[in-house]
């Protein structure tokens, strides 16, 4: 499966924990990221990540681009509910991608969890069918 990753500022060190503890399924998986969040999952857990570029810079964007196209299977995003005001629109456009195209995203730690068990039991194995992978 094809996971992409978008972490605020505040909730950053959040997700390296979150890769840190899930590397083993993880590493199973192609993985993507917003630049300076890829870089941090790559320098904690030595797990290969392709980068976009950063958030503010359109990365989120990239990501809901390949979300579109069906080239994205997952999408965890730590947003921070509390001082994410300026990055609403974009936070608004990934989640109607998301939704028009029935992409799993996570928007907080419980979500992500419960949605990385799932992938590990094989709950979202239905994505290999719409979006196959030469293997």
């Amino acid at each position: 499966m094809n996971i992409a990753f978008i972490a605020h500022d505040k909730k950053k060190e959040l997700m390296i924990q979150f890769c840190i503890a899930y590397k083993g399924i993880f590493e199973k998986h192609t993985l993507f990221a917003t630049d300076t969040t890829g870089k941090m999952i790559t320098e904690n857990t030595g797990m290969s990540v392709y980068r976009f570029l950063s958030g503010p810079q359109g990365g989120d964007q990239q990501i809901g681009a390949r979300v579109a196209y069906n080239e994205i299977d997952l999408v965890l995003f730590f947003r921070d509910p509390i001082t994410a005001g300026s990055y609403e629109p974009d936070v608004s456009n990934l989640l109607k991608l998301c939704d028009m195209h029935n992409i799993p995203i996570a928007t907080n730690l419980a979500t992500a969890e419960v949605l990385i068990h799932g992938l590990e039991r094989g709950d979202l194995d239905w994505r290999d069918i719409v979006n196959p992978k030469n293997k």
